[in-house]
């Protein structure tokens, strides 16, 4: 494979900080990377210099003659004066790209709800985004370096967005190669064969890995693993060394000089810590058998100008109840933030109600940062501090500094002023606001917005032994399969569709409703991906891959839920055991053992139809 670009000995300080210090990287055709490292680390300024746009301090970067860059930064331009024909295909003929085969596919995947003769002012955020991706998957570059690519995208956008690049890029004997930043774990899976970790620890260093997000996790594990093997080594020989010194006369003689040497030389080898990110796992507040319900709710947006009124919510009915953990995927403007708001209470409904459990406190995680600006001229500690000066975990209390560090915020970053925070520090600090309020309902809208993939793990930690009720609305795939239980969509049919085949089965609607949407205007019904259309009527197929997966996380499912029936049926058992003398307390055991029966016979038959299909 043919080498296009390469850094040589690279360094850059910015004021006080080593971002990079004598790095060397390179990149050659068929090339997929993915690019992470803690917030502020450099992996934006990385690009900025391997695509030529920042001067390095020290070293050099070479491209091979002619090379063709493009780049994607996290600025998207309005195009004042321009229509998004315009910023997609500057001044080319339609004829020269419309019969270009990619191009169209570009259009049908970023571009199909968009007018390209409507002024680029009028785009929101998400769709600028995905104006600016289109002009440069369009374009005839060699090199792409994509600064979170996948901001403000849908799971379908996402999930298109990782096909066109993994068939443009990932083919064999492909030409180009790929760089892209992003927090989208699933994304980096789907997408990259190498990673490369920006340290952000002071070393300037850059640590290469072969593989995806998976394999990076391993073998950073394993690397992790190996030096803390290492550094119990040093520590023993450390300990024996101080122990020589301390004995007496003989430490007082010439000696001892070289034992000091040694002793010296084993600290200075001593690693720097890594991940010291943690989110702490406080109390939450006991929650009864009532949480939230949602009994026939209808939710209408009214007229807006030339936008026509619409029913988000047609009298919907859905009960949460404790311990329940839901994901929520959906079109654009389908209603999830709207849903969320329902939850919280900041929004009541058209008709219908929202029935509430007397013991319920809820927190909710917005998309909005700016909601910390009025409380910027606080300090990160003064902040913390407001909500509770101390906190208990794992009974012992600890103060608003340590929580605070805990999260990754260094002493003197801790006396900082919130506005000067950045984007994924005030993400960081939303978070640890919510957790010291101890709320038993947690309802986060897109948390993955400005984390890293560090605090994205220690935030899914936290969450795996999350013991309240958890709603979560997001576009990251790794996110809800690995905290959620279940998923539900919105359609914009005003309806909230269960999804035991969780996000695939999600994306398999979807595409159903682009090829049904096309046979109703006389086109021929080919999905998105180019599948030929399902079977007729009467026919009988076997199941697609979609389907098995779905089945069998749909049997991993049910076989926690059953494991769990097991061990509160044992409870009440003992419970019965011990109140044998109390009747009343007896009979209301006797109708939650019931309750558990009957659940149990229907996830029984359920775990049946999904293992038929597993086969």
């Amino acid at each position: 494979m043919a080498h296009l670009l390469g850094a040589d000995g690279v360094s850059l300080v910015v004021g006080t900080r080593t971002l990079f210090d004598g790095i060397a990287l390179g990149l050659d055709d068929g090339d997929r990377v993915g690019v992470v490292g803690p917030n502020g680390a450099g992996k934006s300024t990385l690009l900025r210099l391997l695509a030529g746009s920042q001067t390095p301090d020290g070293g050099r970067v070479t491209r091979v003659g002619g090379l063709r860059i493009g780049m994607l930064d996290q600025r998207d331009e309005a195009g004042e004066g321009q229509s998004i024909r315009d910023l997609v295909h500057g001044q080319s003929a339609e004829h020269t790209w419309a019969s270009d085969a990619s191009t169209r596919a570009v259009h049908a995947g970023l571009l199909a709800d968009l007018d390209l003769d409507a002024p680029a002012t009028t785009l929101s955020g998400g769709q600028r985004r995905r104006v600016a991706l289109a002009a440069l998957l369009v374009a005839d570059h060699d090199v792409l370096f994509l600064d979170e690519p996948t901001n403000h995208l849908d799971v379908e956008g996402v999930a298109w967005l990782a096909e066109h690049l993994q068939e443009r890029f990932g083919r064999p004997n492909a030409r180009g190669a790929l760089v892209v930043v992003t927090h989208d774990r699933w994304f980096l899976d789907a997408v990259c064969s190498r990673m490369w970790e920006v340290r952000g620890d002071g070393s300037g260093e850059i640590e290469g890995y072969e593989g995806g997000y998976a394999a990076y996790v391993l073998a950073r594990a394993e690397r992790a693993r190996t030096a803390a093997v290492s550094a119990e080594k040093r520590n023993n020989l450390l300990r024996k060394e101080l122990a020589w010194l301390r004995r007496g006369a003989p430490a007082r003689t010439s000696k001892p000089k070289f034992r000091l040497d040694a002793a010296a030389a084993l600290i200075a080898d001593e690693p720097a810590p890594r991940d010291p990110l943690e989110l702490t796992q406080m109390a939450t507040k006991r929650l009864g058998k009532d949480v939230l319900d949602l009994e026939d709710v209808t939710v209408r947006v009214p007229p807006r100008g030339a936008e026509p009124g619409r029913t988000l919510l047609d009298d919907v009915t859905w009960r949460l109840g404790p311990g329940d953990r839901y994901g929520v995927v959906g079109v654009n403007g389908a209603g999830k933030t709207t849903l969320l708001a329902l939850l919280a209470g900041r929004r009541q409904p058209d008709e219908g109600r929202v029935k509430r459990g007397k013991t319920i406190h809820v927190a909710e995680l917005t998309q909005d940062v700016g909601e910390l600006d009025d409380v910027g001229g606080l300090r990160v500690v003064e902040l913390i501090e407001q909500e509770k000066r101390t906190v208990s975990v794992g009974g012992k209390e600890l103060t608003a500094s340590q929580l605070v560090e805990r999260l990754g915020f260094t002493r003197e970053r801790s006396q900082t002023l919130v506005r000067d925070l950045s984007g994924g520090e005030r993400r960081r600090l939303q978070l640890l606001r919510l957790l010291v309020a101890e709320p038993n309902v947690l309802l986060l809208d897109e948390p993955t917005n400005d984390l890293d993939t560090d605090t994205l793990a220690a935030f899914e930690d936290l969450l795996d032994g999350w013991p309240g009720t958890l709603v979560v609305v997001s576009h990251d795939r790794y996110l809800l399969e690995r905290v959620c239980d279940r998923e539900v969509a919105l359609l914009g049919d005003g309806t909230i569709r269960d999804l035991p085949g969780g996000v695939e089965q999600y994306l398999e609607l979807r595409r159903a409703a682009v090829r049904d949407g096309a046979s109703a205007a006389g086109e021929p019904a080919v999905a998105a991906d180019g599948a030929a259309p399902g079977p007729a009527a009467g026919e009988s197929a076997a199941p697609t891959s979609a389907e098995l997966r779905a089945a069998k996380k749909e049997i991993g499912r049910i076989e926690r839920r059953l494991t769990k029936i097991a061990e509160l049926e044992a409870r009440l058992h003992d419970s019965m055991a011990q109140k044998a003398t109390d009747h009343e307390a007896v009979t209301a055991l006797a109708a939650d053992l019931r309750k558990l029966a009957v659940e149990k016979d229907e996830l029984e038959a359920a775990w049946m139809e999904a293992a038929e299909v597993a086969g």
